[in-house]
């Protein structure tokens, strides 16, 4: 079928899917079904900790600097 035989509301359809299909391959979670490694778990938990208990973190200036990131 062609697009000019179909009607509005098949086209609609069509245009509808396929914009829920690219959006769902953008934003598909690249990382589902797959392990954390044991040390990083332990490393968000003690960072969990740390915040939770008044430690800042490293502040963004610096993480700036250290990847050699000019921001202004």
């Amino acid at each position: 079928m062609q697009i000019k035989d179909m009607s509005v509301n098949e086209l609609k359809s069509l245009i509808k899917e396929t914009v829920e299909e690219t959006l769902e391959e953008f934003f598909a979670d690249v990382d589902a079904g797959k392990e954390v490694r044991e040390e990083v778990k332990q490393r968000l938990i003690a960072s969990k900790e740390a915040h939770k208990n008044g430690k800042k973190g490293i502040p963004a200036e610096e993480v700036y600097k250290r990847l050699g990131l000019n921001v202004q």
